[in-house]
């Protein structure tokens, strides 16, 4: 095999590495949008008193603040298209 074709069997390599990478971003994205509008639409006093849920609950919020804005806003935006696509089955 020469060279030139090493290198284009790379190339193809990390074009679908890259591919599989940038679906399963999107698919993150999706879970942290959905998530966002779960904590955003969350009566924080229907939550049980659980200790544990409590704490689940902070940190899911705490880590969606440590979110980029811009991610944050890739992410609800994600969310809407998909409930978009829903809405228009």
């Amino acid at each position: 095999m020469t060279v030139h074709a090493l290198k284009n069997e790379e190339v193809q390599l990390l074009r679908k590495e890259i591919e599989m990478l940038m679906g399963e971003r999107q698919n993150l994205l999706q879970v942290v949008g959905a998530a966002a509008v779960l904590v955003a639409n969350l009566d924080s006093d229907a939550l049980p008193d659980d200790e544990d849920t409590i704490d689940a609950a902070e940190m899911l919020a705490e880590q969606l603040n440590s979110l980029s804005e811009e991610t944050l806003k890739d992410a609800l935006e994600s969310v809407r298209a998909q409930m978009d696509d829903r809405v228009g089955a």
